[in-house]
């Protein structure tokens, strides 16, 4: 692990929170110690719509209609898609420019410092971790309408009360978290595989739940839009609290981020994958919304099942079923995406140091990090198995929110504030992308340039070899260099950027320009959060004293 600070000694102190991890840090590890890279833009798709439609899209509908929105529920879910859009293009252009495990916490790591970073990390950890449990908990009740009722599941699967306690245990719950932690100890392959299955099952019956609410809809006149009252009857006021509500929906797409380091090219596939399963969940969210909105005025919606009570007030009482094998396929997919990341995460911070090495342990077959996989496996069946986590899920969606700030914070630190070293795009390498290195009179590299002028005697990757590379190819684009050149520039993908000697005044200017843009990103931090003045402070001094 690089820093940004002397290598002789570890920081401590101040100095070890506001140090930042340097950008490549995935690119200096051995290659046994790298996760297998097996996906690319058709795994991605079906992992951030699965990990992102839910089961809630079955309930929001009709709650958030009949509570806040009426029948501009559309609009909410579009205001939402495009307050999701924002967040996801700060996640796509940062994993595909930092293509490492660890999502929000790696990110935060680069460019913020490492005590944000832990506590980005842990927060997401249990917010995965306890939102997988309660979505585990949610899939048994609409199993249990297969069989005619919770009463006639199978014994060993039956909720009951533990003993003499107050405690209802769940075996289903329990069951359905190993189970989804054995396919993902499996391979990443192998459970992307899955995961598409079932989320494709889950597209199947939303497409379905537009086709027949459209027939309806067109045979009836569309009744839910014909009102009195309009069609904002709670106002401009209610159609944005609607979306508000409506924006943890969106919430999910962040797993694909946390797959970067196993995608085959992330600079191209990752912003694909995002962009593309946001799009995909944000037109069926506005689609299934149009529809079911329409054939039931919004006052007479079921809140706790919106879309089978639709269809049954019209006499489809067989779609219930129907929905519910959607609700089902949601919910599983959900519980995927929501175990999934947390292996990784902590994979990432016991490569840096701030867990033990147990943690990242790759099992040499499946190149997955089975010990983190099994132990986040075995925690969220604890919790699935004997917690009512329901309550507790709601309020650790606050750990997805602060990630959600850190990634756009960090996004700003990288225009404004940046890293001392700066990723480039293979396909941008050429002489216009490249900043020449300062050179002496006779045209050999100075002493100056073999040291990174922010660096303090850490190297993140052997810097002789960049120049020397960089010096024989003259800095001709990448398609004119030799296979054996190109490699090597693939494998250290970072330039240095240095100063040159006439850019003393430069670099004081830019020191200037830094500070000045980190305390306008702390202030507009702390104007965001309040009176977190702690999460500013370290923030600004994050940004400043690094440099």
């Amino acid at each position: 692990m690089g820093f940004f600070g002397s290598s002789s000694g570890s920081p401590c102190g101040f100095q070890g929170l506001v140090r930042r991890k340097q950008v490549d840090s995935a690119g200096n590890k051995a290659r046994g110690d790298q996760l297998a890279k097996h996906l690319s833009v058709c795994q991605l798709i079906p992992i951030g719509v699965g990990s992102t439609i839910g089961a809630g899209v079955y309930v929001l509908v009709g709650e958030v209609a009949r509570e806040r929105s009426g029948p501009a529920l559309t609009i909410s879910f579009l205001i939402a898609g495009i307050a999701a859009a924002l967040s996801a293009f700060c996640y796509a252009e940062l994993a595909s420019r930092c293509p490492s495990a660890g999502s929000a916490y790696h990110y935060s790591y680069i460019c913020v410092g490492e005590g944000i970073a832990w506590i980005v990390g842990w927060a997401l950890i249990l917010e995965y971790t306890v939102g997988g449990s309660a979505v585990a908990r949610g899939i048994s009740p609409n199993l249990a309408l297969f069989f005619g009722g919770e009463d006639n599941l199978p014994a060993f699967l039956v909720r009951r009360q533990f003993f003499n306690t107050d405690i209802i245990v769940d075996p289903c719950a329990a069951i359905l978290v190993l189970i989804v932690t054995a396919l993902l100890c499996a391979g990443i392959k192998e459970s992307a595989f899955v995961q598409s299955i079932i989320t494709y099952a889950n597209v199947c019956v939303m497409a379905f739940v537009i086709i027949a609410g459209s027939i309806i809809g067109f045979r009836t006149g569309w009744p839910g839009y014909e009102l009195a009252n309009g069609y904002f009857p709670y106002g401009i006021n209610g159609m944005l609290g609607g979306a508000a509500t409506v924006f943890f929906s969106y919430i999910g797409f962040d797993t694909v981020a946390s797959t970067a380091e196993e995608v085959k090219n992330p600079q191209r596939d990752l912003p694909l994958g995002i962009g593309i399963a946001l799009s995909i969940c944000s037109g069926l969210y506005m689609l299934v919304s149009a529809v079911i909105v329409g054939i039931v005025p919004y006052y007479s919606m079921d809140p706790d099942t919106p879309i089978s009570s639709a269809f049954s007030a019209h006499g489809l009482h067989w779609a219930m079923y129907v929905v519910t094998v959607g609700a089902v396929a949601a919910l599983s997919s959900t519980l995927m995406g929501s175990i999934l990341p947390q292996p990784r995460i902590l994979m990432a911070m016991a490569r840096d140091g701030l867990l033990p090495s147990f943690f990242s342990k790759l099992n040499r077959t499946t190149s997955v990090p089975v010990n983190s996989t099994i132990l986040t496996g075995v925690v969220a069946a604890l919790l699935a198995f004997s917690m009512d986590v329901g309550q507790l899920a709601g309020m650790v969606s606050v750990g997805t929110l602060l990630a959600f700030t850190i990634v756009a914070v960090s996004i700003l630190i990288l225009r404004y504030v940046p890293p001392d070293e700066v990723p480039v795009s293979p396909s941008l390498q050429s002489s216009e992308d490249l900043e020449a290195l300062p050179q002496s009179s006779d045209g050999s590299h100075s002493e100056a340039s073999e040291a990174h002028p922010n660096s303090m005697d850490h190297k993140s990757f052997d810097q002789a070899k960049v120049e020397n590379v960089l010096h024989k190819n003259k800095f001709v684009s990448l398609e004119a260099q030799t296979s054996e050149d190109k490699s090597d520039l693939l494998e250290t993908p970072l330039i240095l950027k240095q100063t040159y000697d006439k850019g003393c005044v430069r670099k004081s200017m830019d020191q200037k320009r830094r500070k000045a843009a980190a305390l306008s990103i702390s202030a507009l931090v702390s104007m965001v959060h309040g009176s977190n003045w702690s999460a500013s402070i370290d923030l600004w001094l994050g940004c400043t004293v690094n440099d």
